[in-house]
């Protein structure tokens, strides 16, 4: 059985470098994405089964880079799986309008600028699947402060629920699902900054009472791109614990 191909983007760390690790396990070959290095771990796997590529994904140009270096190596794309975002943590009177817009260009127009990168090779090589990230803190609005996101995070995480959907609809022609994963809060960089107060209320507000990992995202996700989840495509898959009932 021929080995399947994924991009994964944020791989350097965080639920981008579980994702990596658990595709490698079940032996696919994976282009790791990231603007920060690749950890030496994941290019352990070698050469023929790991690509480290150095991308912002806010630049199309460096998008379709990382897809033909990707399908260069390994042969193919079969799925995106895009987890790379700009944190912004500043509340509504600190955060200017340079970081809002910049948050905006990583987090929104870099998801659609790596998804249309990936569906343009997918398109004409028998479709494919992919998986975008939106965050667990649109539900509950974030304010910033703490570690958290503030409104320019918040914003940017809403309009993956509308650009999931319309690429859903757009590529579903073309046989390329489109799914997203809203993470709640879970042990990466994002909330190492959490105050312990931040902490307390998290765990308080999931049916499990406890803040979740980033292999538990990723399990999802990659659930998300097997044959298994064949027929979902347009969905936002909430992964907190519980967060969603607002305990």
């Amino acid at each position: 059985m021929t080995a399947k191909t994924a991009l994964v983007t944020g791989a350097a760390s965080g639920i981008g470098r579980a994702c990596t690790n658990l595709l490698l396990a079940d032996g696919w070959h994976v282009g790791a994405a990231d603007i920060q290095p690749i950890p030496e771990a994941l290019t352990a796997a070698g050469k023929d089964r790991v690509l480290a590529l150095a991308t912002d994904v806010a630049s199309e140009e460096a998008c379709h880079e990382a897809v033909a270096k990707t399908v260069a190596a390994f042969g193919g794309l079969d799925a995106l799986l895009h987890f790379a975002a700009f944190h912004s943590t500043r509340t509504w009177r600190e955060v200017s309008a340079e970081e809002f817009t910049r948050t905006q260009a990583v987090n929104v127009t870099g998801s659609f600028l790596i998804s249309r990168a990936a569906a343009e090779h997918m398109a004409e090589h028998g479709g494919g699947a992919i998986v975008l990230t939106g965050s667990g803190s649109m539900n509950s609005g974030g304010v910033g402060g703490e570690g958290r996101g503030g409104p320019a995070y918040i914003a940017s995480k809403a309009a993956i629920v509308g650009l999931t959907r319309s690429l859903a609809r757009s590529l579903g022609p073309h046989g390329i699902r489109v799914n997203a994963v809203f993470p709640g809060a879970a042990e990466t960089a994002m909330t190492a900054d959490y105050s312990e107060e931040a902490k307390r209320r998290v765990n308080e507000r999931t049916i499990l009472g406890r803040i979740g990992t980033a292999e538990e995202i990723a399990a999802v996700a990659r659930f998300l791109i097997s044959d298994d989840a064949r027929y979902m495509t347009g969905e936002t898959v909430n992964v907190n614990g519980g967060g969603s009932f607002g305990l």
